[in-house]
């Protein structure tokens, strides 16, 4: 190598030599310390509150599944082929059964059903009583305004939805979901 290029490459290697060193001061620089020096020039305290966060309670796995068990039974008892879904307060899927012999359609159902329950927070025959003053309202996406859905509850406030279809008629599906949030010991 000649001069010019010892230089060089000397002169590169000290500055990522550098530049690593002032990394490596610059992470392990205390976050409460720029934490605090940043509220403290907002004028604000360290942290968010308390009042920034809400706290809302789930159904377990394991619950849900008990659930969902429990409305798969009393359905199988009355020698019903049924699907039966359980969504969180979201309306998002926690479990689903469908029922040995249970129809294709019923899978879709069941869940749509159980959303629509805990979105209103209401058994989806009642709901569907509601179509008459605002027909509108099975124009929403992922909803279905027949009997068979009802909300599971804590404390008053919808914590999930359990959906049973498949049965012939809404009122023997809502039977099954009742059964379901039964087993709950609601």
């Amino acid at each position: 190598m000649n001069t010019r290029t010892r230089v060089l490459t000397g002169t590169a290697l000290a500055v990522a030599l550098g530049a690593g060193a002032f990394g490596a001061v610059s992470a392990s620089a205390t976050p409460a310390s720029t934490t605090a020096q940043a509220a403290a020039v907002a004028g604000k305290k360290d942290g968010p509150s308390d009042k920034d966060f809400t706290t809302t309670t789930h159904l377990t796995v394991d619950a849900a599944t008990r659930a969902a068990q429990a409305a798969l039974k009393a359905a199988a008892a009355e020698n019903q082929k049924v699907t039966v879904a359980v969504v969180d307060r979201n309306g998002n899927t926690i479990v689903t059964l469908r029922g040995d012999g249970a129809g294709p359609q019923s899978y879709e159902s069941a869940q749509r059903k159980a959303y629509t329950a805990v979105s209103w927070n209401a058994p989806t025959s009642v709901l569907a009583g509601r179509l008459a003053q605002a027909p509108n309202l099975k124009d929403i996406p992922g909803t279905l305004f027949l009997g068979g859905g009802t909300p599971v509850q804590a404390n008053g406030a919808p914590v999930a939805g359990i959906g049973v279809a498949g049965a012939p008629s809404g009122d023997l599906d809502e039977k099954f979901a009742k059964a379901g949030v039964d087993a709950l010991g609601q």
